[in-house]
């Protein structure tokens, strides 16, 4: 039998979703006011209001944050790492550095880091974990901005621009050393290159604009610096060639022994962690000296982070449009869910579709909204963490960068504020199922289990971990969840800042054993 109340009901939302036909039906207003109020009824303008919006980017956002499925999805991404550490030419890559340091490495050290757009040199003493005092200090450091013109010297060109900045600081520095012993240099470089030794590599294309590459791929990177450095008479010698993720884990592994990994996660992410040589492939290691296999029993591996989790991770249709417009889709899955730049593109898209279905702004677009990438991490942040009344911060942060014709109400900021603090918790329990997983990796690799695993730390490093307000008590609360559901006991993973973590990294990768 026909349920006629299920009939009417269904026939009154349909209604609902037709305002025009509700309007000719229901008995015409001689009040002003209440004609406005119709007119400004969102549900009857969009068919469903900003609450029921938020409400339901909510489930889309929360639903694989059980930690049944967190683990699932950990014992997933573990089955990925353990193929790609077999025979992946992109991902889980063997440094050369395959000793921690002991802490009691000292000395005075040269650090040229090599950014995107950045240049710095800074000298950098280590005074040894047991000193009694700072155990690593930046005595004297100095940056320069890499702008066009910079990025387009070619070949020698560019080289002979970093040592002339180099020979410029060290001029003017108070403390280098009265010998003749050169001054070792930890060189942190942020651009693909093939290592040959923990002091050389091959050059490759370094892409973002840069030139220095064009006529020299193919040639030894320490060499191309140490001839400049030669032709400005500069007493130096380059010991270390390091990225930033290995940079994070000695650096944190000099001040506290129990570190085994390093995360990075500003507008990129990455991981670093220390594993037992012989859980890698024999071909991840190419072609290295006998000398190097005889020392090394364990390896510090680059596991280019970004590139995992497709098919593990579940995603939303926001995440899935982001993907479908990005240049290279399925390049780099679980950044696109967690680096800073993309977490203001998941929030930008949410909120061009709350305005075009659910009326937030009146339903009005702002000015720019529409414009992929115009809603930095920056901005979410700085509005998520405004919880005042009025959301005066957040409005700030908002018209800096849009134009709106109305200025947006209390309400819109907050249900703003809402959408982005569920975008920012989802990317917290992602990034500590991948944390889960590379913990689970370590202690597997060890022969151990979560019961007789010791304490481990990582050292953690960039904009997100470092400034993001609340982001790393996030992904330690669902870090310790994890960790404690698997059997270890409270703390078990700990989550420590490594700040300045390039700079000192390349220092103690200058001053450890090779």
């Amino acid at each position: 039998m026909v349920n006629l109340k299920r009939v009417f009901l269904n026939a009154f939302e349909m209604l609902l979703k037709l305002p025009f036909l509700l309007r000719a039906l229901l008995p015409k207003s001689t009040s002003p006011r209440h004609q406005q109020q119709l007119r400004d009824n969102p549900l009857l303008k969009h068919g469903r209001t900003m609450e029921d919006f938020v409400r339901g980017v909510a489930r889309h956002f929360e639903a694989p944050l059980e930690p049944s499925t967190m683990l699932t999805v950990s014992y997933l991404l573990l089955e990925q790492f353990g193929n790609r550490l077999q025979d992946s030419s992109a991902c889980m890559l063997p440094s050369y550095n395959h000793t921690l340091p002991s802490g009691d490495e000292k000395g005075t050290v040269l650090v040229l880091d090599v950014g995107g757009s950045t240049l710095r040199v800074a000298l950098v003493e280590l005074c040894g974990r047991q000193s009694g005092t700072e155990p690593m200090r930046i005595l004297k450091m100095e940056s320069w901005r890499i702008d066009g013109p910079t990025r387009a010297l070619k070949g020698d060109a560019f080289f002979d621009w970093m040592a002339a900045r180099t020979s410029e600081m060290l001029g003017e520095s108070k403390h280098i050393r009265n010998n003749d012993a050169p001054l070792p240099i930890g060189l942190a470089w942020s651009f693909p290159v093939e290592q040959t030794s923990i002091r050389s590599g091959t050059l490759l294309g370094m892409g973002k604009g840069f030139h220095a590459a064009d006529g020299m791929l193919g040639r030894d990177l320490g060499e191309l610096v140490m001839g400049a450095c030669r032709r400005r008479n500069l007493s130096v010698r380059i010991d270390a060639i390091i990225n930033d993720s290995t940079a994070a884990l000695l650096s944190r592994a000099y001040l506290d022994a129990s570190t085994r990994f390093a995360l990075i996660l500003g507008t990129g992410c990455n991981a670093a962690i220390h594993l037992p040589v012989t859980i890698l492939g024999p071909g991840k290691f190419d072609i290295r000296p006998s000398s190097w296999h005889e020392k090394a029993t364990h390896v510090v591996v680059n596991t280019e982070l970004s590139m995992f989790g497709k098919g593990v991770f579940r995603t939303t249709r926001w995440d899935d449009l982001l993907n479908d417009s990005h240049p290279l889709p399925d390049f780099q899955p679980f950044e696109q869910l967690i680096g800073g730049r993309y977490l203001g593109e998941i929030v930008r898209l949410i909120l061009v579709e709350a305005i075009q279905t659910a009326g937030l702004f009146g339903g009005e677009m702002p000015e720019g909204l529409l414009e992929p990438y115009s809603l930095d991490t920056l901005s979410i942040a700085t509005i998520e963490a405004d919880d005042t009344p009025t959301h005066v911060h957040g409005l700030r942060a908002l018209l800096s960068r849009y134009s709106l014709k109305t200025t947006p109400t209390p309400t819109d900021l907050n249900h703003i504020r809402r959408i982005i603090s569920i975008v920012s918790h989802r990317a917290a329990a992602y990034l500590a199922t991948a944390i889960h997983a590379l913990w689970t990796l370590h202690f597997s690799a060890e022969c151990l289990s979560p019961t007789t695993a010791p304490r481990v730390s990582i050292g953690c490093s960039g904009s997100i971990l470092e400034k993001y307000p609340g982001f790393q008590t996030m992904v330690q609360s669902w870090l310790d969840i994890l960790t404690e559901a698997s059997g270890a006991g409270a703390g078990a993973v700990a989550l420590e800042q490594a700040s300045d973590s390039t700079i000192f990294g390349a220092a103690v990768a200058a001053g450890c054993p090779p």
